[in-house]
């Protein structure tokens, strides 16, 4: 189990959430695992879920699609558009699918700061269209799921130490 942990913070009657997480890991590694699809289906979402995209292009403009996949079959979509994407600030929008109703779209800003000691400070900050689509986010299980996620990847990097690339 890491050190690290994921702290989501959702203020009672905002339509936004932060998480922050550090990594013991340079900036660019952090980047990378987060920019590459091959290492990102590796870590991402809850332990439990396969990751399998259908779109990635991370780049200013680009978009994104994936599916979680539970033991069963069963599929959880994803979706959203890359605003911006450079090596300390990815700009996006994200989608549940599973939403009751569509068009429940947040914009989430990752940044990326380097800490002494080759680490790295994450911090995303999203914002919902309403309280309500914030709230049913977090009560749909988004707060484990990314906990998992960054527990994997602490995992992926802390056995790629003294290694360029992920």
């Amino acid at each position: 189990m890491s050190k690290n942990k994921t702290v989501v913070t959702a203020e009672p009657g905002k339509q936004e959430l932060f998480i922050t997480r550090e990594f013991d890991a340079p900036r660019d590694l952090v980047y990378q695992a987060h920019t590459d699809p091959e290492i990102l289906a590796q870590w991402l979402g809850p332990k439990d879920l396969s990751v399998e995209f259908e779109v990635f292009e991370p780049v200013s403009g680009g978009r994104w699609r994936f599916l979680n996949i539970d033991h069963d079959g069963n599929e959880y979509a994803f979706h959203g558009t890359f605003h911006e994407v450079t090596p300390t600030r990815v700009i996006q929008t994200f989608e549940f699918e599973g939403m009751p109703e569509t068009g429940h779209v947040s914009l989430e800003t990752m940044t990326l700061e380097d800490l002494p000691n080759g680490r790295t400070k994450l911090t995303t900050h999203a914002v919902y269209q309403s309280v309500a689509d914030r709230d049913g986010m977090v009560e749909a299980g988004m707060e484990s799921g990314v906990a998992d996620g960054y527990d994997k990847l602490d995992e992926m990097l802390a056995a790629t130490q003294n290694q360029p690339t992920l």
